[in-house]
């Protein structure tokens, strides 16, 4: 049997793309904070040391938030500063928002859908991957894991942008690392061979611990490995290039192997239909694969303007063929009430918009309860018999 070919990548929190969604949802954080029903729909682009912040902020004292001292705090956070430039202290931030309370009635509108959106859920039956793609469960982790390499070995002189693509291939349900490229921001007089191995020792020690949680992952790595392939790689970040909100669509939910749909989920707080769809669809195609009824499941639901919840459009298994959505749309809570008023202020959104929604197990949106119900429920697919289950999926 031929080998099949999967690839995903992983952007560092330096990124410039990255950067610009962090900032988006400190704001986010900042206004939920203050009122848990707050209107949050924003976008920032970055550029050498300028940064634009555009949309809308609505809660009690929105006026008084500090945009710029915000902004500041998620460039040094990240590493920006001193060695690295842009200088936070020294960033040219601008803002075009709307500002202020919540308008009369809005908050209690907060449950109904205020635009239309189609957005795609994903999962497998993997525990081991978090449910996720195994190319895009291992690019983040091999990328969390060098972006470390930046504060246990300061004599590389790393800087806090970076890349990282990997291409698995996969015979017989049996993975290994085929290639592997990064891009590491490093000060141009710095050691490029010191680099190199501690880039192979690193992915040596990280693929060893990786295939003892998958099993059928190989710990091998290729015996040659892109690092820096460009060259260079001093100037990146803001200063190397420009960077937007809501870019990284791609990263940020099931790499290019999925089709994403919606749009930007950082930047929007929980009672916006890009965000919590994004989530619920996922919630639907994890319940989907953990009570049995799939291997793999792609659930796409919708959205029409008024809505309370979101429509269950389809739910594609394995191989192409389709499950009846019926039995779903009422087992799972797909209520903008639920996702607004259970994730709000529920986790920090930084290292949320930075590592992504689905990459950590504590999310409180990837736990899902599975609850006993009476009378049990039938699952039903178009192309095979019917499946019983006694499980109820019910919102956390």
């Amino acid at each position: 049997m031929n080998n099949i070919f999967h690839t995903a990548e992983f952007v560092f929190p330096g990124h410039p793309d990255k950067l610009s969604d962090a900032i988006a949802d400190a704001l986010v954080q900042e206004a939920s904070r203050r009122e848990k029903r707050a209107i949050v729909g924003v976008e920032v682009a970055v550029h050498r040391n300028s940064v634009f912040v555009t949309g809308r902020i609505g809660c009690d004292g929105a006026e008084e938030i500090n945009v710029a001292d915000i902004v500041k705090d998620v460039y040094r956070s990240v590493g920006y500063g001193g060695d690295w430039g842009p200088e936070p202290d020294e960033l040219n931030i601008q803002t075009d928002l709307c500002l202020g309370p919540l308008e009369d009635g809005e908050a209690e509108f907060r449950s109904l859908s205020d635009d239309q959106s189609i957005c795609t859920g994903y999962a497998t039956a993997m525990a081991e991957t978090n449910y996720l793609p195994v190319e895009h469960w291992l690019a983040n982790r091999l990328g969390r894991r060098l972006a470390e390499l930046r504060k246990e070995a300061p004599n590389l002189n790393l800087g806090p942008d970076g890349k990282v693509i990997v291409v698995i291939g996969v015979e017989d349900r049996q993975y290994h690392l085929d290639a592997f490229s990064c891009s590491l921001q490093q000060k141009s007089a710095s050691d490029d061979l010191a680099l190199h191995r501690a880039v192979r020792v690193t992915l040596e020690c990280e693929m060893r611990r990786l295939s003892e949680i998958f099993s059928r992952f190989s710990p091998d790595i290729p015996d040659e490995l892109s690092v820096n392939g460009a060259g260079s790689f001093e100037v990146g970040g803001p200063e190397g290039d420009n960077g937007l909100s809501g870019k990284k669509l791609v990263v940020d939910a099931y790499g290019p192997g999925i089709p994403v749909g919606g749009g930007a989920l950082s930047g929007k707080d929980f009672f916006k239909v890009d965000r919590a769809g994004a989530l619920h669809a996922r919630r639907v195609a994890k319940a989907v694969v953990m009570t049995g009824a799939a291997s793999e499941a792609l659930v796409r639901i919708g959205w029409f303007p008024g809505n309370a919840s979101a429509r269950i459009l389809s739910i594609q298994r394995e191989g192409g063929n389709v499950i009846d959505t019926t039995p779903w749309q009422t087992l799972c809570d797909l209520s903008l009430e639920a996702s607004g008023e259970c994730w709000t202020n529920a986790k920090d959104l930084i290292p949320v918009a930075q590592y992504g929604h689905f990459s950590d197990t504590s999310m409180p949106w990837e736990r899902i309860q599975i609850a006993p119900q009476n009378p049990p429920v039938n699952f039903r697919n178009n192309t095979g018999p019917r499946k019983r289950s006694d499980n109820l999926i019910v919102a956390e």
